[in-house]
């Protein structure tokens, strides 16, 4: 027997109580009364904003508003004409690189964790966390409780992958100092529409 087969075969000899694993159908996840309140208050503690596109507000403005000194813009979305770089015709994931800011679209957030669900809608998803600041628009009807809700969500299209996203990249693991975009973006920007 292994060193590793001997140990756990102790902690199996001591085991006094089992229990049998729960059903999924089970666990109830966590609520809120208002989960857009509450997406919005974890959004800002994870180290997020939160911006809502007022009636008539024109998002291109509102992106400059928010990044006035960005000169790289890349987005494929139609709305988004002030972009720059356009992740389905750039022809590699390198070409990103520089980007001040990047929007995209999330299909729904997650009012318990902050995190929005971003499938990959574009050609290179380098834009994600290449971009120095990542804008995210997410209809602010599309909020879930809990991340049990969340799962049950969860699609993938023609590209299969996706991924959540909550707030800016941070890490504190080095002398333990916080350093924000260390594997991602700096800041990060939920617009609600």
């Amino acid at each position: 027997m292994s060193n590793k087969e001997d140990i756990l075969a102790r902690y199996r000899k001591n085991v006094k109580v089992k229990f049998d694993m729960p059903r999924l159908d089970d666990i109830n996840g966590i609520t809120y009364p208002d989960p857009l309140l509450q997406f919005k208050s974890m959004t800002e503690n994870v180290g997020g904003k939160v911006v809502e596109l007022q009636p008539g507000q024109d998002i291109n403005s509102l992106v400059k508003e928010l990044y006035p000194d960005a000169k790289e813009i890349a987005s494929n979305l139609p709305e988004i004409t002030i972009a720059t770089r356009n992740p389905d015709t750039i022809g590699s994931p390198q070409a990103l690189n520089g980007t001040d800011v990047g929007v995209i679209k999330g299909l729904f957030g997650v009012a318990e964790n902050a995190c929005v669900w971003v499938p990959q809608a574009m050609e290179e998803k380098a834009v994600c966390f290449i971009s120095e600041n990542l804008v995210i628009l997410l209809k602010k009807t599309e909020i879930v409780n809990n991340m049990h809700e969340a799962y049950k969500k969860i699609q993938f299209n023609d590209y299969g992958y996706g991924t959540f996203i909550s707030g800016p990249s941070k890490t504190a693991d080095i002398a333990q100092v916080l350093v924000m975009g260390a594997q991602a973006a700096r800041s990060a920007t939920i617009v609600l529409i």
